[in-house]
């Protein structure tokens, strides 16, 4: 059985990982699931800036070092040898999980919906973890946690264009509670404020805010020694990007180590993935991209599961 972890991702900055040119009024929107159209971070960005915090070298570079070889892999383009293999460290792409929305009560929710927790819950125990909280009915109400700061003296909760009536089921506190401590696992402050803040939506309602609830800012061109708009080459474009506080999970596991990279356990392999402050994407010159990767406990999937 194959070593496996849960890896969390929180944006502490706005986050552009890009799918290109867009087709409407969004020039460069972010990537998206074909299937749901929810934000998502590919495992192959996630990856390559692990590889890069690793200080993994590019090339045939990095043969010199066993473990980096073995987990991210080497190539030589220029002069292809036998010892050219794939990386055994696995990723799957961060899928979303919480986006923040404005609240009138609390300043802003950690929304996400039963379809979301419904398929986190599948990976989870994928991965082999315990304790992952019960499936429950879907609702149309916004079910919050216990100690929610969204709602006033009503049974309105007040989100972004929307409201809601309020539940407070014993599920909601569940997921809330399972989720805080695996993203803040050493942070009770933070543990708690996320439990305020939480809330569980209807499934059409988080379609909406995944479309409406993301930054698009206008960006123009500047010339870099007049420090105006550059005229031959400047344009006004629009770029999305994932607001700060969207919270995602991806699956990592080791893969089979190819057998060039003796004395390389999976054990060191899936230990690459450690708790830490990554970029991810693109314009960092402009300081987005910054986030808090969380890596969970190691876990021996079961049989079926992550290979």
């Amino acid at each position: 059985m194959p070593q496996t972890k849960v890896y969390w991702l929180q944006a502490l900055t706005p986050l552009h990982v890009g799918a290109g040119a867009g087709l409407g009024f969004i020039d460069l929107p972010v990537m998206r699931e074909k299937a749901t159209d929810w934000p998502v971070v590919p495992g192959s960005a996630v990856k390559g800036v692990l590889a890069d915090w690793c200080d993994a070298p590019a090339g045939p570079k990095r043969e010199a070092n066993a473990l980096k070889s073995a987990a991210f892999g080497t190539v030589d383009k220029d002069s292809p040898n036998d010892n050219a293999n794939a990386g055994a460290l696995v990723l799957t792409d961060a899928r979303l999980v919480c986006l923040p929305v404005r609240s009138l009560y609390g300043t802003f929710a950690w929304v996400t919906c039963k379809p979301v927790l419904d398929r986190l819950a599948r990976d989870l125990k994928t991965a082999g973890e315990t304790g992952v909280p019960a499936a429950f009915p879907p609702s149309g109400q916004a079910l919050l946690a216990t100690g929610t700061r969204l709602s006033g003296t009503g049974e309105k909760v007040y989100l972004g264009e929307l409201d809601f009536q309020k539940a407070s089921p014993a599920e909601a506190t569940a997921w809330a509670e399972y989720l805080k401590r695996a993203l803040f696992p050493l942070d009770s402050d933070w543990q708690a404020e996320f439990q305020k803040r939480f809330a569980i939506i209807p499934e059409d309602s988080f379609n909406f805010f995944s479309k409406t609830a993301t930054e698009v800012n206008a960006r123009i061109k500047m010339n870099p020694n007049t420090r105006t708009v550059d005229k031959e080459h400047g344009a006004l474009w629009y770029e999305e990007a994932l607001p700060a506080e969207t919270v995602l999970a991806g699956l990592a596991w080791c893969d089979r180590i190819p057998a060039a990279r003796t004395g390389v356990s999976e054990a060191e392999v899936i230990g690459l993935v450690q708790s830490a402050t990554l970029q991810i994407g693109g314009k960092a010159t402009v300081g987005r991209g910054q986030v808090r990767l969380v890596a969970g406990a190691v876990h021996a999937a079961p049989a079926g599961g992550a290979r």
